[in-house]
């Protein structure tokens, strides 16, 4: 299985789209933020946080998109003939994911740190990037139950749809505090709003909320049910 895995993560690493939309579009919609007429020290660390929250979003769908395109190519069909078992198969699509979010979260922490000069003590860097790599797991787990389910063309449109949705609604672009009340309210149950404040809270010196914590572990138990029911159902065809 960690075999299937390491050919995973070198075919995503080499994929151009995966690393302009996965990894440099997060650094440049960061800095873009960031320097458009405000030098607020507090909001470059916090945008860092919700940019790289964003790059992970979108890192653990992309795992998704690729489980589908090797649907339609047939794959999948020649993994049931390898010894691994449908089990090992979507593990190691899940630690594929959580691997190659790394990238977007790390990179998005270095433009803050070295061009934005985000100034943290050296735990809040090593905490803020350990929690939001474990924080990824149920956006990956939302993006397998995607590609396990639907079409390549319509996966593809649909993990857009929840990677802009989420990323908006969960103020990883823009801070929630400028929302209306209603949306704000709206906010503090979408898994990517709690997922950021893992970071935000390290980044301020605190340590995360418990409601942070269950609400993104009830997300968790949400989706990686759809993703296993997913599976399920297509288990005949792949």
């Amino acid at each position: 299985m960690f075999g299937y895995v390491r050919l995973e993560v070198r075919r995503t690493l080499r994929d151009t789209g995966f690393v302009v939309g996965g990894i440099a579009m997060p650094v440049l919609m960061y800095l873009l933020f960031t320097n458009l007429g405000t030098d607020d020290g507090e909001w470059k660390a916090l945008s860092m946080v919700g940019m790289a929250a964003y790059g992970a979003l979108g890192s653990a769908l992309n795992t998704g998109g690729a489980v589908a395109e090797d649907r339609a190519t047939g794959w999948l069909r020649q993994l049931r003939v390898t010894p691994m078992t449908p089990r090992e198969v979507v593990t190691g699509r899940a630690l594929t994911g959580a691997v190659t979010v790394l990238p977007a979260i790390v990179a998005v922490l270095l433009a803050g740190a070295l061009v934005n000069g985000v100034r943290l003590a050296v735990w809040q860097w090593a905490a803020i990037t350990l929690l939001l790599w474990l924080g990824s797991l149920p956006f990956t787990l939302l993006g397998l139950g995607n590609g396990y389910r639907m079409t390549g063309p319509t996966t593809g449109v649909v993990n857009m749809a929840c990677n802009l949705g989420l990323a908006v609604l969960g103020g990883l672009w823009f801070p929630i505090s400028l929302f209306p009340h209603w949306l704000r309210a709206l906010s503090g149950y979408t898994p990517t709003q709690r997922y950021a404040q893992l970071g935000t809270a390290v980044a301020q010196g605190h340590v995360p909320a418990p409601g942070a914590v269950v609400v993104l572990a009830a997300w968790l138990l949400l989706f990686g049910s759809y993703a296993v029911l997913s599976y399920r159902r297509r288990a005949g065809s792949i």
